[in-house]
């Protein structure tokens, strides 16, 4: 028994421990400058927003970008119909069958951009840490775009530093600044940005349609990486439903079956 208790309590010292570190290292990476993510909107289950999505995906991210292991028919299952996918949404192929692969050349793109565009079918789930997941990151990265004329590309990224993609959707979002203010670190002072934007020149769309448009779009992408996670979860709740009605007749069919052994 007392080795028993002694080993739930080193388990539970280890959890406490490694708690513990997840915490501290996330502290450390606010206090060194890093970025923290935007919680990004999930609406994987909200048909209008994926479709919204899927449009601005192919209309804004295909042209450098693959999603190799998509299928342009499996837009159906959100509701695209596949007159809909030839009429509006076949750029780069002329196959509702086909993957969705990007038509610019791999040779080229490393050239203009210094590295060869990712393939973004799993970005989503690849992504996560810093304390939050990979549509929030995706989310954040997308809105912290701004002018800086020391880049080849005249563009840099708040939550990507250095970015070598320039700012996709720029003429949504209009071109902003980020406002930084000095603050004393560790002896010296540090620009530490606000968390405000200064808009420099308005874009086609108000910062709350681009947030909500950036939503949609994080959210196809999310749906992309999994496309069956949300009829998984609904049939993982069914059968844990099942299981939980199936114990209590196994248990009333074991005590009737033992009522007469003494």
């Amino acid at each position: 028994m007392k080795k028993s208790i002694s080993g739930w309590l080193a388990a539970l010292g280890l959890v406490i421990g490694l708690a513990s570190g997840l915490t501290f290292s996330t502290a450390a990476s606010a206090e060194s400058g890093g970025l923290a993510w935007d919680k990004a909107p999930n609406k994987t289950n909200d048909v209008a927003a994926l479709q919204n999505g899927a449009k601005l995906f192919v209309n804004y991210c295909l042209n450098c970008h693959s999603a190799a292991f998509m299928r342009f028919n499996r837009l159906q299952d959100i509701g695209i119909s596949e007159q809909q996918i030839k009429d509006n949404l076949l750029f780069t192929t002329e196959k509702v069958g086909e993957t969705m692969k990007a038509n610019i050349d791999a040779r080229q793109a490393k050239e203009w951009f210094g590295t060869t565009p990712p393939d973004l079918t799993l970005v989503a789930r690849s992504r996560a840490g810093h304390g939050g997941t990979g549509a929030d990151y995706l989310y954040t990265y997308l809105r912290t775009y701004y002018r800086d004329d020391t880049k080849a590309t005249g563009w840099n990224n708040l939550a990507f530093p250095s970015v070598a993609m320039p700012n996709p959707l720029w003429e949504l979002q209009g071109e902003r600044r980020p406002i930084h203010a000095k603050v004393e670190q560790h002896g010296h002072e540090a620009d530490v940005f606000t968390g405000k934007w200064e808009q420099v020149t308005p874009g086609t769309m108000t910062p709350l349609q681009f947030d909500t448009a950036v939503g949609d779009l994080v959210s196809y992408m999310q749906w992309m990486a999994e496309p069956a996670q949300n009829t998984r979860i609904r049939i993982g709740v069914w059968v844990l439903l099942f299981l939980s009605m199936s114990v209590i007749f196994v248990w009333r069919l074991n005590a009737s079956y033992w009522k007469d052994v003494k």
